[in-house]
């Protein structure tokens, strides 16, 4: 009921403001004249450097409708940040997700919603992604000679309404841009402390106009590589499930196994282990524009712009799998996690990856616009956006695991499994008649203990090595081949969009009107080691470990070294393995493909085919009027957007026919047959009236008051649309499959805004803005168990019993918050400073004891603040950046597992210290030093709990040192 009573009172505000603005009589009393004229008689407009930019973004926040924030390029070449997220997060109400393997900003937060719910776009045009979500990659995009970057925190019905958290407009250089002829280059080299290797990047632009000034050309490219060394420990899922009562114990036997003792609530950790990767990160940038004045009234502006970002990843580590009815010596804290634990015959695997994934995105378009009469223009704009991942299928991901230990069947072993039978009949009490048992080679008592939070504490791993002997943790000849992964992607995203524009300006009344068309098409496959049988074809670790299917020992010539894990992440306590083997998973396939029994390759996989094609139709209205109230300009943005979409989704869809266990992995499970594929379509098309209200009152020429009200829509991920099951990780006691849901509709979100500014003197400003978002259809993951094709668990011979997630629209919630920000300018000393910070709270955060599988909490939101201190005068300018975010809820879902539903991630908060310093050596010629994260902070994520640690990086810290060059 809350969320109809909003949509109409924002409709009949919108309404009655339009219907208050034509009523104006056309000799309306003109309005004070623009703030931007209204400086104090002291003011000084700064048109450089860091005070230059600062002045642009504050007059463009002064000025908007609506809520604007916004950040300038100093010079053209000149981005405040090398990175486009970096940048976002000096405003208020923005916070920056990062890589975890490369420490980069590759999203941003708005007012805690991510890169989903932001509409990011590109000279007003929408930018395709092949990822699956709404989301842009930032480290896709080059910041080299971006103009500026506005963030609308409330809608512009012109540019769009799809964005609940905000929507950012990135404005690229044309040739118009500047007078005469302009060159600018710019060079560089990087390097992160821990890999101390020196990397290029460089950029240019030459842009030139001709023809009596009547025509214009720019173009551009930029090449940057970064090379990055990062430590990694990892738990990738913790997993909640019932444990057995005896499991507190060293052993268990017989009679302990039965179903009314198996009533321990707890959650254990799947699997722990440490990587070292090194990324090499290249992307090439280019962009090429076209400008023509045809006369007084026209302008034709074409571009076309083009990115390509390759990035080779190799990872090597170590880790240790688990089974929660595996667990003995098992130890719980009050909330149930397991902080320690000991398994039986462990095995241990030493995992190799190399891998490479490309994104390539280019975008064409074309812009024309005419003065019709001095009062009535029109503009046309057409573009054409494409995103591949892996162009040409030339991506790859080879991996491999090898190892040594693991469990063999043996009637007369020490372990006692819970692979029990029961007689005909048995209740909740019958103990079984029989169970396996167990016995290992070289498999350790190998266990994980959890010392404290996960800001703190790595998970510390015990009992490790052959036969728990840690000396030989490392030996070569005991090492035989297990699994071989990889999981190779082709995703494609073509945007097309043609929109039409009109505006009557009067002197008091502007009217805004036109329409657009959109048409999103992405197309998702990929290949996939299970189709085949290459996952376990050379698994089990070979003689050795006394299992068989396995090539075991491997020659030398596969290895390549060994990276301790000494101080591996500095300032944690914890224990991890000794060491990590580095070896050549290429050179491992070559051996196992000589032995004749098949290829290491995968194969096509068609439970991965997801073709979506979504068009929109829109048309808006908007009127700007100015008035007065007393002696205080008063103005008005009263608009509306009308959005209709069609929505189609197909995939190849079958079910299982049979389940077989694998010889060579005695806990996992393959399908061994499917009922033939078929596609399968569904079609959904849905429409939505998105009504805006922006006014301002100038209570002094200094002094702005705001208020703001709208309702605006998020659209489902693309990849969350799949209208198929696809069976995921299936293993003894965990059977997992995911769905889509076609008939998603769009989260909606009515939005009040009150704001006050206060412009106070030269270049300095103290603002303050509440914001409230009720929110409606929210899309969550449930877990529900069921029976797929009434397949039969080989292990229990009873129908298989899986967890199935599935995206379904839901919970409404409530998102308040306050922006705080205050931009100070010290008179003509050079110093000054831009801080904010931003409290934000919700209705709906996660229950960490809600077990059901439903639990729902809004992601992304947390307390942030960032101070900026800088020093700009004769030349020399020094930034100093501090960066601070709360611990925050980045999603719902784990790598691995979910019994109880979607287990949260959680992100500890982080404080990272950036700098830089230029120096004006002539009028053309300058030279930088950047340096980003100098405390050395770690990004770290946990689970349900503070001490459920997820996964701690610790990426390092990075030099930049360059010059520029503009003429």
């Amino acid at each position: 009921m809350r969320t109809s009573i909003n949509s109409r009172f924002l409709i009949g505000s919108a309404a009655g403001a339009i219907a208050l603005a034509m009523a104006m009589p056309v000799a309306a009393q003109e309005a004070q004249s623009s703030v931007m004229n209204d400086e104090p008689s002291n003011a000084e407009i700064i048109v450089t450097g860091i005070r230059g930019s600062l002045q642009r973004n504050m007059e463009i926040k002064r000025t908007a409708s609506g809520v604007v924030d916004a950040i300038s390029a100093e010079d053209i070449g000149k981005f405040p940040d090398a990175n486009v997220a970096d940048a976002l997060q000096r405003l208020p109400g923005i916070s920056i997700q990062r890589s975890g393997a490369r420490g980069e900003a590759n999203g941003v937060t708005v007012r805690g919603f991510g890169g989903d719910f932001n509409d990011t776009q590109f000279d007003g045009r929408r930018l395709s992604t092949a990822s699956g979500s709404r989301a842009v990659d930032f480290t896709t995009i080059g910041s080299d000679f971006v103009s500026n970057i506005s963030v609308y925190k409330t809608p512009d019905v012109e540019l769009g309404a799809s964005a609940i958290g905000a929507t950012i407009n990135v404005a690229l250089p044309k040739p118009f841009d500047s007078a005469g002829s302009k060159f600018a280059v710019k060079a560089s080299g990087a390097v992160q402390d821990r890999s101390g290797k020196v990397t290029p990047s460089g950029a240019a632009l030459a842009s030139t106009r001709f023809a009596d000034d009547t025509m214009g050309i720019l173009a551009y490219a930029a090449y940057r590589r970064v090379d990055t060394e990062t430590n990694q420990v990892f738990i990738p899922g913790w997993i909640g499930n019932y444990f057995y009562q005896c499991q507190a114990q060293a052993a268990c036997q017989t009679n302990d196994f039965t179903p009314a003792k198996k009533n321990v609530l707890g959650w254990f950790p799947q699997q722990v282990g440490a990587n070292q990767i090194t990324t090499k990160d290249e992307r090439i940038d280019g962009r090429l524009a076209y400008q023509w004045q045809a006369g007084d009234d026209v302008l034709l502006t074409l571009d076309g712009n083009f990115t390509r970002q390759t990035l080779n990843t190799a990872t090597y580590g170590y880790g240790a799998w688990f089974n929660g009815d595996d667990l003995r010596n098992v130890k719980q804290d009050s909330n149930g996690t397991v902080v320690d634990f000991n398994q039986f015959g462990t095995p241990m695997d030493f995992n190799a990856s190399l891998a490479r994934t490309i994104n390539q995105t280019y975008m064409f378009g074309g812009n024309l616009k005419w003065d019709a009469t001095d009062e009535l223009s029109f503009d046309f704009d057409a573009s054409l956006s494409r995103s591949v991942l892996n162009p040409g299928r030339n991506g790859y991901q080879n991996a491999m695991d090898i190892g040594y230990g693991g469990t063999n069947a043996d009637p007369n072993g020490p372990f006692l499994s819970t692979g029990c039978t029961y007689p005909a009949g048995a209740g909740p009490t019958t103990a079984p008649t029989s169970c396996s048992r167990y016995s290992t080679i070289l498999g350790a008592n190998t266990g994980v203990k959890i010392g404290g939070p996960s800001n703190n504490f790595l998970p510390s791993i015990h009992d490790v090595g052959p036969g728990g002997d840690v000396s030989r943790f490392t030996d070569k000849s005991l090492i035989g081949s297990h699994v071989i992964a990889g999981f190779p992607n082709y995703f494609t995203n073509l945007v097309k969009q043609v929109k039409i524009g009109g505006k009557w300006d009067g002197d008091n009344l502007k009217v805004h009107f036109g329409g657009s068309f959109q048409e999103n098409k992405y197309h998702q496959e990929g290949e996939s080691p299970f189709v085949n049988g290459t996952f376990f074809r050379y698994g089990g670790y070979g003689a050795p470990s006394g299992r068989t299917g396995a090539v075991a020992p491997l020659p030398d010539s596969v290895y390549q070294g060994i990276i301790s894990t000494n101080n591996f992440i500095p300032g944690y306590e914890g224990n991890l393995a000794p060491a990590i083997i580095k070896y050549d998973p290429v050179a491992v396939y070559r051996v196992l493909e000589a032995t004749g029994r098949g290829t290491t390759a995968p194969a096509f996989n068609p439970d991965s085919v997801l073709n979506v094609k979504e068009q929109t139709f829109a048309a808006y209205l908007r009127i700007n009027f100015e008035s007065e109230i007393g002696d205080m300009p008063f103005k008005v943005s009263a608009g509306v957007r009308d959005e209709y979409t069609k929505l189609t989704s197909g995939a190849l869809g079958r079910n299982p026919v049979k389940l077989i266990t694998v010889p060579t992995d005695p806990t996992l499970i393959q399908v061994d047959t499917f009922t033939p594929q078929q596609l399968i379509e569904r079609s959904i098309s849905y429409n939505y009236v998105l009504p805006s209200l922006d006014v301002k009152l100038e209570v002094k020429p200094n002094l702005i008051l705001r208020f703001d009200a709208s309702r605006t829509l998020t659209r489902p991920a693309l990849g969350d649309l799949r209208p198929t099951i696809n069976l995921g990780t299936l293993r003894r006691g965990s059977l997992a499959a995911s769905g889509g849901n076609a008939g998603l509709k769009p989260y909606l979100a009515d939005n009040l805004d009150l704001g006050v500014e206060w412009y106070y003197g030269s270049n300095s400003y103290f603002a303050v803005n509440g914001f409230m978002k009720f929110i409606s259809n929210f899309i969550v993951g449930g877990v529900s168990t069921q029976t797929i094709n009434g397949v039969v668990d080989p292990f229990t011979n009873q129908p298989a019993q899986f967890q199935v997630n599935s995206k379904v629209n839901g919970p409404d919630g409530v998102v308040r918050g306050v922006e705080i920000a205050w931009q100070q300018v010290f008179g003509d000393s050079g110093f000054g400073f831009n801080a904010n910070a931003t409290l934000v709270n919700t209705n709906r955060t996660f229950n960490t004891a809600d077990i059901s599988g439903s639990a729902f909490a809004i992601t992304g939101l947390a307390n942030s603040a960032n101070l900026v201190a800088f020093y700009d005068k004769n030349g020399l300018e020094v930034r100093v950046a501090g960066n601070w975010r709360d611990k925050y809820l980045l999603g719902l879902g784990q790598q691995q597992g979910g019994t109880f539903g979607a287990e949260p991630v959680n992100v500890n908060r982080q404080f990272q210290i950036d700098a830089s310093a230029s120096y004006q050596v002539t009028k053309e010629l300058s030279v930088f030093v950047e340096g980003t994260n100098l405390n050395n902070s770690n990004y770290s994520t946990y689970g349900r709990f503070s001490n459920m640690s997820l996964d701690t990086f610790n990426y390092g810290r990075r030099f930049v040192f360059g010059a520029r060059f503009n003429y």
